[in-house]
């Protein structure tokens, strides 16, 4: 019996991560439409299972997830490493002590892309 418990935790910790990346995809694409409103052209957004690649002209940010982990790297050659936690906020942003809401980081990489 403990092994079933186990497995099912297993499943469920991998569908909510997959579930959390189809949520960051959403805010990063509500986020790069707004900050585009007023501009010529509008950043671009792909999406598969494991990857986002955002992109505005030259520039880019290129997300990778592993289970929980995401792994993040700008055109000019800045990464990192964020988690996301069990209550779906990233853990690991730059310059923070706490845990950044998804939503939050969403914002903050739309608008640095796209100054």
């Amino acid at each position: 019996m403990r092994g079933f418990w186990l497995a099912d935790s297993i499943e469920f910790g991998a569908a909510v991560h997959g579930e959390f990346w189809l949520s960051l995809a959403s805010l990063l694409r509500s986020y790069t439409a707004i900050h585009g409103l007023n501009r010529e052209r509008q950043a671009t957004v792909e999406l598969d299972g494991e990857r986002i690649l955002l992109r505005y002209g030259a520039q880019w940010l290129g997300l990778q997830r592993s289970g929980a982990t995401v792994r993040w790297q700008r055109e000019d050659g800045r990464s990192g490493i964020l988690e996301f936690t069990e209550a779906g906020r990233l853990r690991g942003a730059p310059g923070r002590d706490e845990d950044m809401e998804m939503d939050m980081a969403a914002e903050a990489w739309a608008r640095e892309l796209m100054q």
